[in-house]
């Protein structure tokens, strides 16, 4: 099932809506599950049990994977602290690609970045998920690489591959 991105999901003429290298980060794992189980992590309300870097959790106050829905969380870190976030569904199609807006949870939030997740399957069973981050900014990008973003994602996709198998 493919459904299209909503393009009014961000401005017109928005940073997100035009690829950059210099504005991407990129996270790939092999996981050992087939893809139909990772993409099911990402598109279930289980997914605040995984979600976050060692040491974190989620508190869920909405979840609705479609195009349009959206997923409400506060992420807490081990010393209390807490950040409001929300991610907005633009695209999903089944088992091989969804698309995301990401960023605290507040409505056109300028900081926001968009998440491009593929699913692909290896002749072993095992899954190679590519997580894409586009960034509006390239300062935001190296904000971002400089706060962890890569090893802390890592971590993410660590706890991802604990949880489904």
């Amino acid at each position: 099932m493919t459904m299209p991105i909503d393009a009014s999901a961000s401005p017109a003429g928005s940073p997100l809506d035009t690829w950059s290298l210099d504005r991407e980060i990129v996270l790939t794992r092999v996981i050992a599950a087939p893809r139909e189980r990772v993409f099911a992590a990402f598109t279930s309300p289980t997914i605040g049990e995984w979600f976050g870097p060692h040491g974190y959790g989620c508190t869920t106050h909405e979840f609705e994977a479609r195009v349009g829905g959206r997923w409400r969380f506060d992420m807490f870190g081990p010393a209390g602290e807490s950040w409001p976030s929300r991610i907005e569904f633009l695209e999903i199609v089944q088992d091989t690609r969804i698309v995301f807006d990401h960023g605290s949870d507040v409505d056109d939030d300028p900081g926001r970045f968009r998440v491009t997740l593929t699913f692909d399957s290896q002749q072993d069973g095992k899954t190679v998920l590519s997580l894409r981050q586009l960034h509006p900014t390239v300062e935001q990008r190296l904000a971002g690489i400089g706060f962890g973003a890569v090893e802390l994602g890592g971590q993410t996709l660590d706890k991802l591959a604990a949880f489904i198998v």
